[in-house]
């Protein structure tokens, strides 16, 4: 199977998230044609779709290959030199959104399981799977975490799980990620009373609370984990919508997200907050959206096999990482030990997305031998 022609295919679907668009219709029918069992799987009110499909070759391993084809808007479409939703090749490049992010990966990954599939002379016992979903590029209510709990639901077991994220900060192989570090957003709202400036010993000025509460947010959380850099907490906007000077407003805000480490659980951090801001004294509404835990899912099988494919196609060791954003690998990282590894993430997101076609063939190669990897008694 040809992976950049599949590449093109996959660019060509208007897959803003969180719509398939047929993208994942167009790869069901592809999986079933090499005798995959697919489920096509929709959740929520707007039936948002989602792939999961397996080829059954024996009692060994499930091992799942997972990732997303929606992507973000173009955006300034003016910007782009040529339409976001076709494959423009240019200077050894694909142009084109969802290049970078993920659909290259896809194809790739997709590309050499079926030619893994093809070869007669390798001896195989297990289960290749994809866990493919319309809904990661935004709020992700009903993508991958639906499909994890169906499996859970259907007593569906996976041993292992490669997700095609784009890891590389400059060149394919540098980074592998091992784990994430969790999200919280934070709003506070500081509650004071509003009067007139020239008697504020009648009105309590919010503003004041706020910069005591800041002081309190900015002390560090930890000093990092094994695995993990610090946990950090960064304040985004502080806001009071007063639009007049002489008036002392009755609230004040400050919204603020955490990435935060194996130190803590959501449930911890939250109390942690609370400690921190009732030093303060002041009258505070705290609402905070958990957008993922941490996780560090490690296995010394599943992270060898990818290092050494790395190490045969690009002649180098990859950073083993956990930095970086949230992504799907957090909700499968319950079934299962969970990698990170795809392409180089420079464009993506931006006008004008791109990457290299060698970097796709490479990484096409790198899946492929760790396939092979996976499944050979002899490796390991």
């Amino acid at each position: 199977m040809d992976t950049i022609k599949l590449t093109k295919e996959l660019i060509k679907f208007k897959s803003i998230s969180p719509s398939s668009e047929g993208s994942l219709e167009y790869l069901e029918q592809l999986l079933k044609n090499h005798k995959f069992e697919c489920h096509l799987l929709e959740f929520g009110k707007q039936k948002v779709k989602n792939l999961y499909a397996v080829f059954k070759g024996g009692s060994g391993p499930n091992v799942c290959f997972a990732g997303h084809t929606d992507v973000v808007p173009p955006g300034d479409e003016d910007g782009w030199d040529s339409d976001p939703f076709t494959a423009v090749e240019k200077d050894g490049k694909i142009y084109g959104r969802g290049a970078v992010d993920m659909k290259s990966a896809i194809a790739a990954y997709v590309s050499a399981v079926i030619n893994f599939l093809k070869n007669k002379n390798f001896k195989f016992n297990g289960s290749v799977s994809f866990l493919l979903t319309a809904d990661e590029e935004g709020e992700a209510f009903y993508g991958t975490k639906k499909v994890v709990e169906w499996l859970e639901k259907n007593g569906i077991k996976l041993d292992f799980c490669l997700v095609g994220e784009p890891t590389n900060p400059l060149k394919l192989g540098e980074m592998v990620k091992i784990g994430r570090r969790g999200s919280l957003n934070g709003v506070v709202t500081v509650n004071g009373k509003q009067g007139h400036v020239a008697y504020p010993d009648l009105a309590k000025n919010p503003i004041d609370g706020v910069l005591k509460i800041c002081d309190q947010l900015k002390i560090q959380l930890d000093k990092g984990s094994k695995a993990f850099q610090p946990s950090n907490l960064v304040i985004t906007s502080i806001d009071v919508n007063n639009m007049v000077t002489n008036l002392i407003p009755k609230k004040a805000s400050i919204k603020f997200n955490v990435r935060f480490n194996d130190n803590f659980s959501s449930k911890n951090l939250v109390k942690l907050l609370h400690d921190r801001l009732n030093k303060t004294g002041e009258d505070y509404d705290l609402e905070v959206k958990v957008s993922g835990e941490s996780f560090f899912n490690f296995s010394e099988k599943l992270t060898k096999a990818v290092i050494t494919s790395i190490k045969k196609v690009k002649k180098i060791t990859p950073e083993l990482s956990t930095t970086g954003g949230t992504s799907d690998a957090r909700f499968i990282s319950k079934l299962c030990p969970v990698i990170e590894f795809g392409l180089i993430g420079k464009t993506m997101h931006q006008v004008n997305e791109n990457i290299k076609i060698q970097d796709i063939k490479d990484l096409n190669c790198i899946y492929l031998n760790f396939i092979e990897n996976i499944f050979s008694d002899k490796f390991f």
